[in-house]
């Protein structure tokens, strides 16, 4: 009988952290969205918590150069658990995916070569994320990996009216910040190791903010590659030949500098 209400009590322990568990995250609601930006239709998705009442902060996620894919989607998510309303972004038009390095650079370089572009497209979701009640039309938000990094700083710097953006990877070239034109904080979460930036972009851009009068902080991630965050990157290093790879402790201690920086921010 003892041994018989010791499982029980254990079961019942058991369940009652599994059912906690299962509903900390609450009501999340992902919804595939249709918007366009100058006659180009664009597939995102938006996630929030149903169980939260009233606006709360939102946040743009700009994908990687292969495409608002699940990754990308998995992040907007994590924000919706964080309590904010995020939508993942889609820079390319009609939801495309990259299957390689060459599509993938077919698919971004028009948006290197004229940064206006990728300003254009966050500042579509950002219209299209604002037609949720929930969404704070005050505190706006931006989030990018790689390729996706490169489009926030750049949309930063080019006058976007976002509270902050936070760039994880992300190239640190194309349009420069002047005097006045960034409108909120930056912060920039770079690998160490990101054998796609060299530490004369790090000092251009660092120089440039600096001088233009950006808050921003700059943090370092030893041993980090590029695409340090995403669990996928170490098999598309091989299969690619590509300099990059998934860094645990560097992906973990970003998303908390991250969280750390909006809690600051709203």
């Amino acid at each position: 009988m003892k041994m018989m209400l010791k499982q029980i009590v254990v079961l019942s322990l058991f369940l009652g952290i599994f059912v906690n568990i299962a509903f900390a995250k609450g009501d999340i609601r992902k919804e595939e969205v249709s918007y366009s930006d100058n006659g180009v239709t664009l597939k995102g998705m938006v996630v929030y918590d149903a169980d939260i009442e009233g606006e709360r902060p939102a946040i743009v996620v700009v994908p990687e150069w292969w495409g608002n894919n699940e990754y990308a989607r998995m992040r907007a998510t994590m924000l919706a658990e964080l309590g904010y309303i995020a939508i993942a972004a889609d820079m390319y038009g009609d939801g495309k995916i990259a299957n390689d390095p060459k599509e993938a650079m077919a698919y971004s370089d028009p948006f290197y070569k004229d940064p206006s572009l990728g300003k254009s497209r966050i500042e579509a979701a950002i219209r299209k994320v604002l037609e949720y009640p929930e969404a704070d039309p005050d505190n706006v938000a931006a989030i990018g990996y790689c390729f996706g990094g490169s489009m926030v700083l750049n949309a930063a710097k080019m006058g976007t009216p976002l509270k902050g953006v936070v760039s994880f990877h992300g190239g640190l070239k194309i349009a420069p910040a002047a005097k006045g034109s960034v409108t909120g904080k930056i912060l920039v979460c770079h690998g160490a190791a990101d054998k796609f930036v060299s530490e004369e972009d790090v000092k251009e851009f660092r120089g440039n903010l600096d001088e233009a009068g950006v808050d921003y902080k700059f943090i370092v991630y030893p041993n980090a590659t590029h695409a340090f965050t995403n669990p996928d990157a170490t098999a598309s290093g091989k299969k690619f030949k590509l300099p990059i790879e998934y860094n645990a402790a560097a992906d973990k201690k970003s998303w908390a500098d991250m969280k750390s920086f909006f809690e600051g921010l709203f």
